[in-house]
């Protein structure tokens, strides 16, 4: 028996002997990279190779030796990589790159790589790194390139930064970074690239010392809060190529040091506050690309020393407050492809030394004061894409040269006085999406070749004088998605191939001479059509239910007659309905009253309707404007009691007759919007729309007597109200400012109940499928729109979205100041 243990336990030693033997074949620097892979989950198989059985790391996928056996190099791009960065690579101690970017890396960067003493190359950028900048990284006086651009750093700059004296490329944009850029940055003399943009609460000042890093190529703080002057130094980097502090706080001048610059290709300075004039020393930059300078404050004009800089290709001053004409020298200009000055108070004439600038494919002048012709040779800028000259006081016809420009895509002239036809050769244009002439004074004919511009999506002729009628051809265009012909003085018919715009949304031909009926096939992609003050005649077709995406229906003013079709209830996404003032006739069909889309306006007025109101019109509860009247209506109005978003109502020259509902919003209609309805009256007897008509008939004086008395009454009912309204908003919290949880993207001078005393229906401007919108005009003076949701529903959508928007700026969308 002891001699089968002895034998036994002899097996056993030997066993843990060879597993222990095989556990540490290989050598240390495997052991500290195998530790790391255990600790990581990979998706992809590329460390596979990460074998124990191997004696050295060196033919491992990503590791990199030298000829002593060294690990030099680990480099593990796009891995898909999961886990914590490696804390244990003490070993590796001729680590000279490491490269673990683009993977799905988190946790915080471990101070142990300050003892990776070798490390000249840490490439850590897109992943999901947390925590502060260690400070023991700045130990790495071998560091040549730092990227840790594209995670969740937070935290501040070290301040220890400087003694990196060897490092060339620094990279730490789109992190959560905060606090002010460190002095010590200006220490780093081999500095080339410095890129810490995206970091929103980046601030303070760009230091003076920014200056001395000397051979810098590449600056870059764009959507940073950095504020005040950008220091003259900066003209002490004779070597950069691009600055680009846009979407910032800047304010003050462009310092004239720039002009020393000599290297700078790319000057980006757009969304900021800068409030000085354009330096005139900006023409020394002979070899500057693109300037772009857009949404500033910047005054005084356009330097003419700006013609000197001939490399230039990109030139963007648009959203500032420019003054003086376009300087003729823009015409040295020979390589520029993009001239934007929109939104400016510039003036003068458009200087035919522009047409020197063949390349040029975008310009864009609009909303300025230029006056005077457009250049007749217009079109030897015949790689022009974009032109728009809208705003202005220009005159003249449209340039017949335009159709030479073939690569045309965007044309608008609007809100000028131009004169004349619209050149027929311009519908040859077959990459024209966009043509927008409207509110000019142009006359003659829409021209049958408009079948030709088969890629035309937006056509806006509207307020000019054209005449004749609309050209069958424009159903070639199968693309057309937004077409307004209103105000001028088309004839005829709507042509019947309109039909084969299948692709069309919006159609507005309002105020026109049309005649005839409308077309039975319309195209079904429909969500907008206004064909108001024609004359159209006939009856509404029942293919109108086809239109299962129209919004919005205007139809009023015309000479239609019939019935309302039960189709229409098809249309489900249907927020207006305006079919006044035609000759409309019989019941009003139930339907109307259970599309639920129904929010915004049903207008009924001036024709021969009669009957009840349907009682699925107290399902309209989002309505908030109806116009029932001048027809035949009869019954009582206790249906609409149940419409609490009405804001105007008005059902007078009808025969309702009973007690007017008991609500405060019936209580406050004007007396003009129940009149003549002889049955109709209020409780308690105050008043009849039977006396308002016996009014007409009495004297002068006893009008005058009525008048006051009248207007007395009123102002007490409206003084109740208003102590009704505000006692149950203080009882509600409504009137505490503490209980509202306001958020503000500018400094502001209103307080809570300046928006709250003003939201009141002789206020509202407008309504749409989310709220209504009020005017508000706030002590300072100023006058803001005010949006009251319906809902408070899916708050957490909303809320999510709104700060979404509050943080856009853009040009083209209306400041978000606050919610």
């Amino acid at each position: 028996m002891p001699s089968t243990l002895n034998t036994l336990f002899f097996l056993i030693s030997i066993t843990f002997l060879f597993f222990n033997h095989h556990c540490y074949s290989i050598d240390e620097q495997g052991q500290a990279l195998l530790t790391w892979k255990n600790s990581l989950n990979a998706t992809k198989p590329a460390l596979k190779s990460w074998d124990s059985s191997a004696t050295t790391p060196c033919n491992w996928f990503g590791v990199h030796c030298n000829s002593n056996g060294d690990v030099v190099e680990i480099s593990l791009k796009s891995m898909e990589l999961q886990g914590s960065l490696p804390s244990n690579f003490q070993s590796l101690k001729s680590l000279k790159t490491l490269i673990l970017s683009s993977n799905n890396l988190s946790g915080v960067i471990p101070k142990e790589f300050g003892d990776y003493n070798e490390l000249n190359f840490i490439d850590l950028s897109g992943n999901f790194l947390t925590g502060e900048i260690p400070m023991e990284i700045c130990k790495l006086k071998k560091l040549k390139t730092l990227a840790m651009d594209s995670n969740y750093l937070g935290g501040k700059i070290p301040s220890m930064m400087g003694n990196l004296s060897g490092l060339v490329y620094l990279t730490l944009y789109d992190n959560q970074l905060n606090g002010e850029i460190p002095k010590t940055m200006g220490e780093l003399k081999m500095l080339q690239v410095f890129r810490v943009g995206g970091n929103k609460d980046l601030n303070g000042e760009l230091p003076l010392e920014i200056g001395n890093c000397t051979s810098l190529l590449m600056l870059g703080l764009a959507e940073t809060s950095i504020t005040g002057n950008l220091p003259s130094s900066i003209g002490m980097l004779k070597r950069v190529q691009t600055i680009a502090i846009y979407t910032s706080l800047l304010s003050g001048s462009i310092p004239e040091e720039i002009s020393n610059c000599s290297e700078l290709q790319n000057l980006y300075l757009y969304q900021n506050s800068i409030s000085s004039s354009i330096p005139r020393g900006i023409g020394q930059l002979n070899k500057l690309q693109s300037l772009l300078l857009w949404q500033n404050s910047l005054v005084g004009t356009i330097p003419d020393e700006l013609g000197t800089c001939s490399e230039l290709t990109v030139v963007d001053l648009s959203e500032n407050l420019l003054t003086g004409s376009i300087p003729r020298s823009i015409g040295k200009l020979l390589k520029l492809q993009e001239l934007q000055l929109s939104v400016n108070q510039l003036s003068g004439t458009i200087p035919s030394e522009i047409l020197n600038c063949s390349e040029l494919i975008n310009l864009e002048i609009d909303n300025n004061a230029f006056f005077g012709e457009i250049p007749v040779d217009i079109g030897k800028l015949n790689s022009l894409t974009i032109f728009f000259a809208w705003q202005n006081k220009l005159t003249g016809n449209v340039p017949d040269s335009l159709s030479q420009c073939k690569d045309l895509q965007a044309l608008d002239l609007s809100y000028n006085s131009l004169s004349g036809s619209i050149p027929k050769d311009i519908f040859g244009l077959k990459n024209l999406t966009k043509l927008l002439l409207l509110a000019n004074d142009l006359s003659g004919f829409i021209p049958p070749e408009i079948g030709n511009c088969t890629n035309l999506y937006r056509l806006r002729l509207n307020g000019n004088r054209l005449a004749g009628t609309i050209p069958s051809e424009i159903g070639n265009l199968k693309g057309l998605n937004f077409v307004d012909l209103s105000e001028n003085r088309f004839v005829g018919g709507i042509p019947l191939s309109i039909s084969g715009c299948r692709n069309l949304e919006f159609l507005d031909l309002h105020s026109n001479g049309l005649a005839g009926s409308l077309p039975d096939t319309l195209p079904t992609s429909l969500q907008y059509v206004d064909i108001s003050d024609n004359s159209l005649t006939g009856q509404l077709s029942h293919s109108i239910g086809s239109l299962s995406e129209l919004t919005k229906l205007n139809l009023g003013k015309n000479r239609l007659s019939g019935q309302i079709p039960t189709e229409i209830s098809s249309c489900s996404k249907l927020q207006l309905v305006n079919l006044g003032d035609n000759g409309f006739f019989g019941e009003i069909p139930k339907e109307l009253g259970q599309i639920p889309a129904l929010e915004i306006s049903l207008n009924l007025s001036w024709n021969r309707f009669s009957g009840k109101i349907p009682s699925e019109f107290s399902g309209l509860t989002k309505l908030a404007i109806l116009d029932l009247s001048h027809n035949k209506f009869s019954g009582k109005l206790d249906v609409l009691t149940s419409l609490q978003n009405l804001v105007s109502l008005n059902v007078s020259f009808n025969d309702f007759s009973g007690e007017l509902p008991n609500s405060s919003f019936f209580r406050q209609l004007p007396l003009s919007d129940l009149e003549s309805n002889k049955g109709l009256y209020i409780s308690n007897g105050v008043v009849s729309s039977s006396d308002l008509e016996h009014s007409r008939h009495v004297g002068p004086a006893v009008k005058l007597v009525m008048s006051i008395l009248i207007s007395a009454s009123v102002i007490l009912v409206l003084l109740a109200i208003y102590a009704l309204i505000r006692a149950r908003f203080f009882n509600n919290g409504l009137m505490e400012d503490y209980t509202w949880e306001v958020t503000l993207y500018q400094k502001l001078d209103f307080s809570i109940d300046d928006i709250v005393h003003n939201l009141t229906s002789s206020n509202v401007i407008g309504t749409g499928s989310s709220g209504v919108v009020y005017r508000v005009t706030i002590p300072n003076g100023e006058t803001l729109a005010v949006k009251k949701m319906w809902s408070s529903e899916e708050y957490g959508a909303f809320t999510s979205e709104i700060k979404t928007l509050g943080s856009i700026r853009h040009r083209n969308i209306v400041r978000l100041l606050g919610w």
